[in-house]
């Protein structure tokens, strides 16, 4: 993910999860660490679509434009470190991760909402290089179709402080952005269960 991601999410996240739509430049380059120029020209195309108003206070106007436009600009494949064919069905591969990752996609959903509007086969986590290495030893590579997908986590995503993985889950911004990317046919069911939960 780039810097930009990491801006739009922290907004998306505030504003879905805590209902705070309004955000000043300053403090968010103050939380991430970034210049001020980074987080402006990280949200001139919010503000020329109009999910978001203002300059230096800057307040979300359209919440549903913003979570389109975040998930049109997101390389998922990008974020691939691993990937593999396991024998087992999904729910296996889900309870025999090792503590610490984080669930992506389909499994984030039914973490977090204890139903799946429809049957998924493929399991998307993001992980460290350290629980990547032990989730290669549990699930090795093997030749078929590709049902574990590895993606790496960024800085943040892991990090207690800003609360973004709750139960072991992406928060539902970057769950929606990802499922947009997903090719399987049931990504839509998914994306459409989703966006009633965040936009209700």
């Amino acid at each position: 993910m780039t810097k930009k991601e990491f801006i739009w999410r922290e907004i998306l996240f505030q504003a879905i999860e805590n209902k705070k739509l309004e955000f000043t430049q300053k403090e968010l380059a103050q939380k991430y660490g970034f210049s001020l120029s980074t987080v402006f020209n990280g949200l001139k195309t919010p503000r020329n679509v109009g999910a978001v108003e203002g300059k230096r206070g800057l307040r979300v106007r359209d919440i549903e434009k913003f979570l389109h436009l975040w998930a049109t600009f997101r390389n998922f494949k990008k974020d691939i470190i691993y990937q593999t064919n396991v024998s087992k069905p999904v729910r296996e591969i889900e309870g025999e991760m090792p503590a610490g990752v984080i669930f992506g996609g389909y499994s984030a959903f039914l973490k977090k909402y204890k139903e799946a509007p429809a049957d998924y086969d493929k399991v998307y986590i993001y992980s460290s290089e350290k629980e990547a290495t032990e989730v290669k030893n549990r699930f090795p590579v093997q030749k078929g179709y590709i049902n574990l997908i590895v993606l790496k986590v960024d800085p943040w995503l892991k990090n207690p402080a800003f609360s973004f993985a709750k139960a072991g889950a992406t928060p539902d911004c970057q769950t929606f952005a990802d499922l947009w990317n997903l090719p399987e046919w049931y990504a839509k069911d998914f994306l459409n269960a989703l966006k009633d939960k965040i936009l209700k």
